[in-house]
């Protein structure tokens, strides 16, 4: 086993320290080799040292770089170090966090990076939450505590009755809602299409000037970083709005909450301690490996009361048992992993790591619009939009970069329109990877606007 360990981590230091020159983009000779993984199942067993050696030697270079630092697609940070190491330890503690008998360590380091996180955010120590595997369980999570409120506020259980001949619950959004609340919403019984939809702004941001009336059954959803532009809905004005019509407010702030912890762009998430529930991703900004998500509730036993279950065998008390706030019950320990990227950051370390991205995504925006190219969104936070042209040109660049490898940036449509979004999420990019990327993009983009 040491020997085996040991040969997995060089393996893998390799990888790392590889990814920094590497093409972003597996090469198309590297991706044809995955065939070699299509065998049926052997009759007898393999050698871990064969199926380790199998894995890094085909599946090492068929990998999007998306570790490195030149990687822009789909806001996802690279892993800190801290936080990649506690990971391969936590697997060799193969824990069951879903209970505190079961994981004493991984409820402890919950329990702490939960205490971290409300500091860092500036909450109250009444908040509890759980950590879950992304914004789509945390946004289910959230909005499971937001149904029960609303509709025991009704006098019904909608844990013991369902939905089946309950009040009817208000949804409100902004025609910018994110795909995941979305499905949330579906996977709740509260429906993708049953909802109120209110008019957004040219970046994105909810128009409060074009709220609905409100009920005690409302359920109010906020964004905290438009995915395109990074834009955030008004929060303190709708918050208010909301209190006056009794609903509850949630927030998807997946990488925007993040903001909160600098000076710099906390002004983007005023009024986030009012609202009820908020659901983060850990893997986005604070850079920890997947999967890692978090789900904020402000009154904790909401989330309690929704998720939590019973058996003669569970352990009762006053404990705090992780799997009463989450969707899961058996679970791998996250908080391992969130507490060392946090540790080893502190609170001036992802306060640079947020305000380095927001400065890289400005510089993206200043090269490409001193090269004549139209940035479409205000860059407020570290999501950039720009066109090279028509929607055909653009949709060339955005293939072309991605085959050339220097980075990879993703393509999206934006209020009508064909565009290259740029997130700076990572903590391994650096200036001269922007300066770079740069490059590569803007040659690529005059090649074809010629």
């Amino acid at each position: 086993m040491k020997e085996l360990l040991e040969n997995s981590a060089r393996r893998a230091a390799i990888y790392l320290e590889g990814l920094s020159e590497r093409s972003v983009t597996p090469r198309a000779d590297d991706l044809t080799r995955l065939r070699e993984l299509h065998i049926s199942l052997p009759d007898q067993p393999t050698s871990p040292e064969q199926v380790l050696k199998t894995l890094d030697d085909v599946g090492s270079p068929a990998t999007v770089a998306s570790a490195g630092p030149r990687y822009f697609g789909f806001v996802t940070g690279g892993a800190l170090p801290a936080s990649l190491a506690a990971s391969v330890l936590a697997s060799a503690w193969d824990q069951n966090a879903h209970l505190r008998v079961g994981s004493p360590i991984g409820a402890t380091l919950e329990n702490i990076a939960l205490g971290w996180i409300r500091d860092l955010l500036s909450l109250s120590t009444g908040w509890g939450g759980g950590f879950v595997t992304g914004t789509t369980m945390g946004n289910f999570a959230c909005l499971a505590a937001a149904r029960h409120h609303v509709l025991a506020n009704s006098g019904w259980d909608v844990e013991a009755m369902g939905l089946y001949g309950a009040p009817e619950i208000q949804v409100i959004v902004g025609d910018e809602v994110h795909a995941t609340l979305s499905k949330a919403l579906a996977l709740l019984g509260l429906g993708r299409d049953r909802v109120v939809r209110v008019p957004v702004d040219g970046q994105g941001r909810m128009r409060a000037d074009s709220l609905p009336d409100l009920s005690p059954t409302s359920i109010v959803c906020l964004q905290a970083g438009n995915v395109n532009t990074g834009a955030f809905d008004p929060i303190r004005p709708i918050t208010r709005w909301a209190r006056r019509g009794g609903a509850w407010v949630h927030v998807d702030g997946a990488f925007g909450l993040w903001a909160a912890v600098s000076p710099k762009t906390a002004g983007l998430t005023d009024g986030i301690s009012e609202v009820d529930s908020i659901a983060t991703d850990l893997h986005k900004w604070p850079n920890v490996p997947y999967d890692s998500g978090l789900a904020l509730y402000r009154m904790p036993e909401d989330a309690r009361r929704a998720l939590s279950m019973t058996a003669a065998y569970l352990p009762a008390g006053d404990d705090r048992q992780p799997c009463h706030y989450t969707p899961e019950s058996s679970r791998r320990a996250r908080g391992v992993e969130i507490w060392a990227a946090l540790l080893s950051l502190g609170r001036s370390g992802i306060v640079a790591l947020v305000e380095r991205c927001c400065r890289l995504a400005r510089r993206f925006a200043e090269g490409f619009s001193a090269a004549g190219f139209e940035v479409l969104n205000e860059v407020v936070l570290n999501q950039v939009l720009v066109s090279f042209g028509d929607d055909a040109t653009t949709r060339a660049v955005v293939q072309a970069v991605q085959d050339e490898g220097t980075c990879w940036c993703g393509e999206t449509f934006w209020q009508g329109r064909a565009a290259m979004r740029v997130s700076v999420s990572s903590w391994a990019t650096t200036n001269d990877d922007v300066e770079r990327s740069l490059d590569a993009i803007i040659r690529i983009a005059r090649q074809i606007n010629t």
